[in-house]
């Protein structure tokens, strides 16, 4: 393990985290890297070079978050593969230089993080009333 306090604490945070959690965590960086790849188009003198590294970031949460979908389970698993997808296609539509397609993808990816967010927590909140009920 690192001797950085900051890499134990995220570690540590991981590896206390429920499967939930680690989604809303993935989607958080997930925001991070298109709104650091933003910041880097924006520049006086845009730095396509960093951009593209966090687009590519990106994508690799994106393609981590549609392969652990389960199929099996149809409907949702289904309608998130098609999301995912459709951000894939966004984000390599950013990196060829059509870099106004990046608000887009941002705000979709705002709205299944705020979803999922929501999600964990009503999942939650239940258990952690039941736990002060004597």
């Amino acid at each position: 393990m690192s001797a950085d306090p900051r890499a134990r604490y995220l570690h540590q945070r991981v590896m206390t985290a429920t499967p939930g959690q680690r989604v809303v965590m993935l989607y958080d960086r997930l925001a991070l890297d298109l709104t650091r790849a933003d910041d880097a188009l924006g520049q006086t003198v845009p730095d396509v070079y960093s951009a593209r590294q966090h687009v590519d970031h990106a994508m690799q949460i994106v393609a981590e978050l549609a392969g652990s979908l389960r199929h099996e389970n149809g409907g949702p698993a289904d309608n998130l593969a098609s999301i995912y997808n459709y951000l894939l296609g966004e984000l390599t539509a950013v990196r060829g230089g059509a870099t106004a397609r990046l608000a887009g993808a941002r705000d979709i990816v705002g709205t299944l993080r705020d979803a999922w967010a929501t999600a964990v927590t009503s999942t939650m909140a239940p258990a952690a009333a039941g736990a002060w009920v004597g």
